[in-house]
């Protein structure tokens, strides 16, 4: 191999590495020949692919960076589902750079024989007689633990062959058996005594551990020391076994599980297949159309089933497209293709239990973590392109800011400007203005004059770049009114507004809207950067009355004025803070006394505990003064709130 063609592998892989998913799971190692060399399981599988490209590499992860082209990654719920997975995986590829499993080792299980009167047992092998299976357990100790605990605590049967006897064995006088062979119990009696006994592999473990502490407390209570020992370290072997999984089940039956993930034309299709009732892998399918998703769930199956690979008996799909009615045309149509095609037809399933939504949820997640890498990939130019045709743009919009108003009854009127280049957020660009024209009255169109004004004369101003695309938060009179501004100032930028109960795009002096379909990359991302003008502007505008209110409140204490309700501000942001400080710090924020810190506490105190009181328990006439303090209790914690949130992630919406 060429050394650059080498460099540029490495790199590949690297940068598959650094993207990869934040959740547990299994992952791949694939050769220029698309053979599996190497299988292992995460916890987080960024972390643990990110380490095969730090440090010193010894010999076997070189040789692996060598012959290794591809990395394909599998998401579970859990590290322990990745665990089985990881084990099935190897058996069914083997992997060559994997430690050989030369005898084929599988991890224990509980087996309840299907007899008159069961056998409780461990095993590594499933054999197809009836019996009832639990696990598989990873810890096989404490499955040996608990079948030693069972053993005592019910008394089944010990022999491997029932034979009648005419009297019992050792084990029914000491209390370990009921003596079925000697007819001492019948097989309803003892049926109820497995059941119990069930209960200890069943998942249900939570009530199960309720219960044994319950009974480990009642026989400590009476003195029975060694069977309060007994149920003690049966909730110790019980709280170490793993839970339920997804990834094996001991359901011999073939189903698959189809889910997807959509953004626009972009479907990715997950399809995860359990046969002998083990999990046999993922595969995903990359689409791109404007159909309804059930006419694409209706175009994968036909393409993805084929005579080489034929469905199952049983087919669970995504719970939103399943209808209680077997008619729907979606249903007729494939229920007709499956029986054109193959003679038969499978049954098309939701979810009915919750081993079918875990895999099913594990599908999803799948799906959406490709579609996630879809979006990132392709970045934000097709949706860009699709508005500069849409709106008619004298370019492609890859510098966009947004403008939204912020008030409540004219008071603290703030802007938001949010900058966008490429699809995605330009934080360092953001900025608010507190508006000064429109103090006191409610005037948004003043407000948005004011502020592209102020904006944009600044940046003729500066000789600074203009932007592409100008989105106003609001229908065709703010459209208007900032449309006016750009027209004095002398810039010709292309603007639009987007008013958000109908989502409806409004162009500068035009009677009629345009109205993009609901799936639109183009629409999607002007919805986010509208969304983040009013998030950002909602943020300040909080902040802002909650301190107004938050200052008043503290001035009305005698012995405070401006200048130490500041300094108690500056030091605790909020109220609730100032209520959990002690009085010591309360004084040393603000040189106060210690009469003055005490009052400052009881009327905050007072306020905060106004906040869940309804206004005729508050002591407060008509509840005004009432209303006040729960107000600025709840803006001062909202305040607090909308400034912790950050911009989402386009590729994730």
């Amino acid at each position: 191999m060429e050394k650059s063609e080498s460099l540029e592998q490495y790199t590949s892989l690297k940068a598959i590495a650094h993207d990869a998913p934040l959740e547990p799971g299994v992952y791949l190692w694939r050769d220029s020949g698309d053979t599996v060399i190497y299988i292992g399981k995460a916890k987080v599988l960024r972390n643990r692919l990110r380490s095969y490209f730090t440090g010193k590499k010894d010999a076997k992860t070189a040789t692996l960076l060598k012959h290794a082209v591809a990395i394909e990654t599998i998401i579970t719920t859990n590290e322990y589902e990745a665990l089985l997975l990881e084990n099935t995986l190897i058996k069914q590829f083997w992997p060559r750079y994997n430690i050989a499993l030369k005898d084929d080792k599988t991890y224990p299980m509980v087996r309840i024989s299907a007899e008159g009167f069961p056998r409780v047992s461990k095993t590594r092998r499933i054999i197809k007689d009836g019996s009832r299976y639990f696990g598989p357990f990873p810890n096989g100790r404490a499955v040996d633990t608990l079948l030693a605990l069972v053993e005592k605590l019910y008394p089944l049967r010990k022999c491997q062959i029932l034979r009648k006897r005419k009297t019992p064995c050792m084990y029914y006088h000491i209390g370990r058996c009921s003596g079925p062979c000697c007819g001492r119990i019948n097989e309803e009696a003892y049926e109820a005594i497995i059941s119990r006994a069930m209960r200890f592999f069943s998942g249900d473990m939570e009530a199960l551990i309720i219960d044994l502490t319950v009974q480990m407390h009642q026989e400590a209570a009476a003195l029975h020391f060694e069977k309060a020992v007994d149920f003690r370290d049966a909730i110790v072997a019980i709280e170490s076994l793993a839970p339920e999984n997804a990834v094996v089940d001991f359901d011999p039956e073939s189903r698959d599980y189809i889910a997807w993930a959509s953004e626009g034309t972009l479907t990715t299709f997950a399809v995860f297949s359990l046969r002998d009732g083990k999990m046999q892998g993922r595969e995903l399918f990359r689409t791109r159309s404007a159909a309804t998703e059930e006419e694409s769930l209706e175009t994968f199956v036909a393409a993805y089933y084929t005579p080489e690979r034929p469905p199952p008996a049983r087919i669970f799909i995504q719970p939103e497209l399943h209808r209680e009615k077997n008619d729907t045309p979606s249903r007729v149509l494939l229920q007709n293709w499956f029986t054109g095609t193959f003679g038969r037809t499978p049954a098309l399933l939701a979810p009915s239990e919750k081993r079918h939504e875990a895999v099913l949820a594990m599908a999803r997640q799948n799906a959406l973590d490709d579609l996630r890498r879809r979006l990132k990939e392709r970045g934000a130019g097709p949706a860009l392109d699709e508005l500069a045709r849409a709106l008619g743009l004298h370019t492609r919009p890859v510098h966009i800011e947004g403008f939204d108003i912020a008030q409540l009854d004219g008071k603290h009127p703030v802007a938001s400007l949010i900058s966008f280049r490429n699809g995605v957020p330009d934080k360092k660009n953001y900025r608010v203005f507190k508006l000064r024209t429109v103090v006191g009255v409610v005037d948004d169109f003043a407000a948005m004059r004011e502020v592209v004004r102020r904006r944009y004369a600044r940046l003729l101003r500066e000789g600074a770049e203009l932007p592409d695309l100008i989105l106003i938060d609001g229908g065709i009179g703010q459209v208007n009114a900032a449309k006016g501004v750009l027209d004095e100032l002398g810039i010709s930028c292309d603007i639009v507004g987007l008013a958000k109960r109908e989502e409806a795009l409004y162009l500068p002096h035009t009677t009629e809207p345009i109205r993009l379909s609901q799936r639109s990359d183009g629409l999607k991302v002007l919805q986010f950067v509208r969304d983040e003008t009013h998030r950002f502007a909602t943020t300040l505008n909080q902040k802002l009355r909650s301190k107004d209110l938050a200052f008043s409140r503290l001035e009305a204490v005698k012995g405070v004025g401006p200048k130490k309700a500041a300094a108690l501000m500056k030091r605790y942001r909020n109220l609730a803070s100032i209520a959990a400080a002690s009085v010591t710090d309360i004084r040393a924020a603000a040189v106060l006394n210690e009469n003055t810190a005490l009052a400052i506490k009881a009327a905050v105190s007072e306020a905060l505990s106004l906040q869940n009181k309804p206004p005729q328990a508050r002591g407060c006439g008509d509840g005004s003064v009432g209303k006040s303090l729960a107000l600025l209790v709840m803006e001062d914690s909202a305040a607090e709130s909308a400034v912790a949130e950050t911009p989402p992630d386009y590729a994730k919406a």
